[in-house]
């Protein structure tokens, strides 16, 4: 099987060379076949590994999963095949991922994996029950920003004014359901304020309305607003990490303005169908992400795409899918957010 060629300016060091066979030497002395693919016909993985993306091609799911692949392939003695398959809030990509038994098919999942089941009743998944999780793979804050024109200057400044004018102030998501569209509303339960929603379909279509003033507000991805924020044509205001971004320095927390469970953040991770790798594979795999995740190769690639590695291992995975769960179904239920 050929191993694709690397993506130009990816390199491993030697020392992360050396941080990647650790691993597989350790998950050797377990007794498992970590760094031998041809070990024996049994052997995991046996084919090349597909990594379905359920977003399209040039995002940050679809980079992370590419560096990904480049950093395991020659670990894992086996091609890994990127497969976008965008549509639907990624629940087209999710179905096609549960319906591969093949023992060689991962899921790049997201936030809205997790979400999709609380909106929509097609999706008849359960994460936790469904999926085994491998390991998570990246994180990304979402920052609160409003138009560099705009009279709100701080976090303050915006419930002020959403109290004095409750119908005034409008928030930009994009879309129903979407992480932006929750955190917002999570936001104003917790101001005690009214923010009017306003769903696009995607940050692109929403952007030129937020920079020109037809919406207050906006949660938006950090990698998509950076640009313009550095340019001077929007204001953040805060961010949704637990710790300041070094990118917005000066820029603070919304949970150091008062808000503490207001940490929103986009994140990704692998996941398999239920079952369908033996758990050694599993455990090989996920030893090899975290190795690849700590790698100083990976994170400059990260750092590049506008994403922060995100190590966990696959028991921490779990339970932080199923905590997910629970918080976004609890803000979904009492806020009533429906999709038409």
């Amino acid at each position: 099987m050929r191993v694709p060629q690397a993506i130009p300016g990816f390199q491993l060091s030697r020392r992360d060379s050396l941080r990647l066979l650790a691993s597989g030497a350790a998950l050797a002395g377990l007794g498992l076949t970590a760094l031998r693919p041809a070990h024996a016909a049994q052997a995991w993985p046996a084919k090349a590994l597909r990594i379905i993306v359920p977003f399209a091609p040039g995002g940050g799911a679809d980079g992370s999963a590419r560096v990904l692949g480049e950093a395991l392939a020659p670990q894992l003695g086996q091609a890994v095949i990127v497969d976008n398959k965008p549509g639907a809030g990624s629940a087209i990509g999710v179905a096609a991922a549960l319906q591969s038994r093949d023992g060689h098919t991962l899921l790049m999942g997201s936030n809205s994996m997790v979400i999709n089941p609380f909106l929509n009743p097609a999706a008849k998944y359960d994460v936790t029950r469904d999926f085994d999780a491998v390991g998570m793979v990246s994180s990304q804050p979402l920052v609160l920003v409003v138009p560099a024109a705009s009279a709100l200057k701080s976090v303050k400044d915006v419930v002020a004014h959403a109290k004095a004018k409750p119908d005034e102030l409008s928030a930009g998501n994009s879309g129903t359901g979407t992480l932006a569209h929750i955190a917002s509303e999570s936001f104003a339960a917790q101001a005690g304020i009214q923010l009017t929603p306003v769903a696009y379909k995607g940050e692109s279509a929403l952007m030129p309305d937020l920079i020109s003033g037809q919406v207050s507000l906006g949660f938006l991805n950090l990698p998509s607003v950076l640009t313009h924020i550095k340019s001077g044509r929007l204001r953040a205001l805060a961010v949704s990490s637990a710790q300041p971004v070094s990118d917005l320095p000066g820029v603070p927390t919304l949970v150091s303005q008062g808000y503490p469970t207001m940490e929103f953040e986009g994140w990704a991770t692998l996941v398999a169908p239920k079952g369908s790798i033996p758990p050694e594979g599993l455990a090989r795999l996920q030893a090899l992400l975290s190795a690849a995740l700590e790698s100083d190769a990976v994170r400059k690639r990260f750092t590049a795409l506008g994403v922060a590695p995100m190590v966990r291992s696959q028991q921490a995975t779990g339970q932080f899918l199923k905590e997910e769960s629970e918080r976004y179904a609890a803000i979904i239920k009492s806020r009533n957010i429906k999709v038409d």
